[in-house]
């Protein structure tokens, strides 16, 4: 994505079919009120017939949220920003991530659109529960709920200013890596596997640019939604 200029107004044309056009596109308030109550009712199914304790079944969750934050940095360094010669993976990745570099203003398509992401969830429920069993009726929702709450985060991130002061390397991280260097920075609900890896930004080397920063914010007008 190096050499992509940025625009700060509009948003990428993913598909020439209007029909196609829209489905990639999503809210937030519609992504947490489609999977939430799966999320619920997968933890309660799993609870009921599997005879497994609250106990297990929460240690499970808290797990599936750790886990996600680690599937977060490898996907979004290593699919997201997906390097390829054949033209085909190039359109794949700019579809994933590449339209959201390109116009980093479009709120549109900072949640994963509905019926994409049910698609992929129902691929990820299946995958886990053929690796953990009836331990993935804990896990799955752990892991959803982790998504959500980086896609969350990362809309705040383009929304305001950090609330608090110790989300401020957060906020810094993200935005260097969207007009710094893209190679570094992956980590967007978390810096903690940017640490791991090492391609943490070094915030006395690579100072905040202010004006670059809001470039990559909402308009005003925008600013005061939430998610």
């Amino acid at each position: 994505m190096k050499g992509q200029r940025v625009e700060n107004s509009g948003q990428a044309q993913l598909f020439k079919n209007p029909f196609l056009e829209l489905l990639t596109k999503g809210h937030p308030a519609l992504s947490w009120g489609i999977h939430v109550p799966i999320l619920m009712y997968c933890f309660y199914y799993g609870y009921v017939n599997y005879n497994m304790s609250v106990i297990t079944m929460l240690g499970v969750f808290v797990f599936a949220l750790f886990f996600w934050t680690f599937f977060e940095y490898i996907a979004h360094r290593y699919i997201f920003h997906l390097i390829s010669e054949k033209e085909s993976m190039q359109k794949f990745a700019y579809i994933m991530h590449g339209n959201h570099h390109h116009y980093p203003k479009d709120k549109t398509r900072l949640f994963m659109p509905p019926v994409p992401s049910l698609i992929i969830a129902a691929a990820l429920f299946g995958i886990q529960y053929m690796v953990l069993g009836k331990y993935a009726f804990a896990f799955y929702p752990g892991f959803i709920l982790g998504w959500l709450m980086y896609a969350s985060m990362h809309y705040l991130i383009h929304a305001i200013e950090p609330p608090f002061k110790f989300l401020q390397p957060l906020w810094r991280n993200h935005h260097l890596h969207h007009y710094r260097n893209d190679n570094l920075g992956f980590g967007v609900s978390n810096t903690l596997w940017d640490k791991v890896f090492g391609t943490m930004f070094d915030f006395k080397k690579d100072k905040i640019d202010k004006r670059k920063s809001r470039e990559l914010m909402f308009d005003k007008e925008t600013k005061s939604e939430t998610v």
